[in-house]
């Protein structure tokens, strides 16, 4: 009993002894801790006398400045956001991926802010504008009214001037060859960057041979007044209509209903949308419609014959002078661009316009060279009123 208290009281003294020798090392602890913050704070203030001599005050507190970003960013969410149209028309979308972005139309069909209706000038074109400045003239003054798309060879670099309205105005584009299918797809990629633009409700395909031959105004009237969308969509039973109909078409496309018509058209929203939107047709025509089947004369109106034939005015508003034969239209030159000329197309024409006779059929015509663009200039304030 008395071994087991001497023990008890033997631990007690060695811990008490051991708290003692815990508690004298502490202060020697803290002493090297204290030297240590003190030696920081030294080499610190060095090297801040150092940079604000070398980099000035205002530098260094800017850098010294804590890059908290917090979690979650609050973006407000706004109509405009879904309303306003692309800054840039240049993208790095697919064809699918834009086809399927322009083909979402919305459900309801009384928009929910002020929309001015504009028309889609799309230019689908090998390189440069040599019109351009016939075209720029027309324009002017009419901001709002209208937008601009062009498809050109992807190798071509534009050189347009900041203050030219075809600025900034080249979509993402690719080879188009005529006669071919990358012909239509061309003219389905304008029709698509053109949908984004929700304010764009008409879209005119026109080359760069082509001039317009009345003011903005009156063709801005005639177009959106119209019932009808200008698609020259018509029956030919020889060998350059139904002849190159094959009949790996059916069941999608009858004989019946193959259509023949020009490339160069005017559509509304409605048309545009269902030309983007086809995954239908496309695959028969880019697969059975070859030479001598040329596709840009029989898809697009055939298609829209089938899908919308009230809907279109089945003629063309845009001129050409097909009587000098052959493959092409004509083309001209410095030359030919006299008044009568000039008259001889403006003048002695009948057509239906909203069912009803009109004598203005063409809004715009075709093929000019570069070289008529100073004769055309000089006498398009006269006949063009522009």
């Amino acid at each position: 009993m008395q071994s087991t208290v001497v023990s008890m009281e033997n631990g007690k003294d060695f811990a008490v002894v051991n708290r003692t020798g815990q508690n004298r090392a502490l202060p020697h602890r803290m002493l090297q801790l204290l030297v240590v913050f003190l030696g920081l704070c030294f080499i610190f203030s060095v090297v801040s006398v150092y940079m604000i001599r070398h980099y000035g005050a205002d530098n260094v507190l800017a850098a010294a400045k804590p890059s908290f970003q917090p979690c979650f960013e609050k973006e407000p969410i706004s109509l405009e956001r879904w309303i306003k149209p692309p800054s840039k028309l240049l993208h790095s979308m697919s064809d699918e991926e834009l086809f399927w972005r322009a083909s979402l139309v919305p459900q309801i069909k009384k928009y929910p802010f002020n929309r001015v209706p504009k028309i889609a000038f799309m230019f689908l074109t090998k390189g440069p504008l040599p019109l351009a400045p016939l075209w720029e003239r027309f324009f002017k003054g009419h901001s709002g009214l209208y937008s601009i798309y062009i498809h050109s060879l992807p190798s071509y670099q534009a050189d347009f001037p900041p203050t030219s309205v075809f600025y900034g105005r080249q979509v993402p584009s690719q080879v188009a060859e005529w006669g071919r299918m990358s012909i239509c797809d061309a003219e389905r990629r304008l029709l698509a960057n053109a949908l984004l633009d929700l304010n764009n409700e008409w879209f005119v395909l026109l080359s760069e041979s082509c001039i317009p031959l009345y003011n903005f105004s009156i063709i801005y009237h005639y177009i959106t007044k119209s019932k009808y969308s200008f698609v020259g969509a018509f029956d030919d039973p020889g060998p350059f209509g139904r002849g190159r109909y094959n009949e790996n078409m059916a069941p999608e496309v009858q004989i019946s209903q193959w259509r023949k018509g020009a490339q160069w058209f005017q559509i509304n929203r409605k048309l545009a949308l269902i030309i983007v939107a086809d995954t239908k047709f496309y695959p028969k025509f880019a697969e059975f419609c070859r030479s001598p089947c040329y596709v840009d004369e029989h898809y697009f109106p055939t298609m829209l014959t089938i899908q919308a034939p009230n809907q279109l005015a089945n003629r063309s508003i845009t001129w050409v002078d097909w009587s000098r034969g052959g493959a092409h239209p004509a083309t001209f030159g410095s030359a030919d661009i006299t008044e009568p000329f000039i008259r001889g197309i403006l003048e002695n024409h009948t057509c239906p316009y909203n069912d009803q006779p009109t004598s203005i059929c063409y809004l715009f015509a075709r093929k000019f060279a570069p070289s008529t663009l100073q004769p055309l200039f000089f006498l398009a304030p006269k006949y063009f009123g522009y």
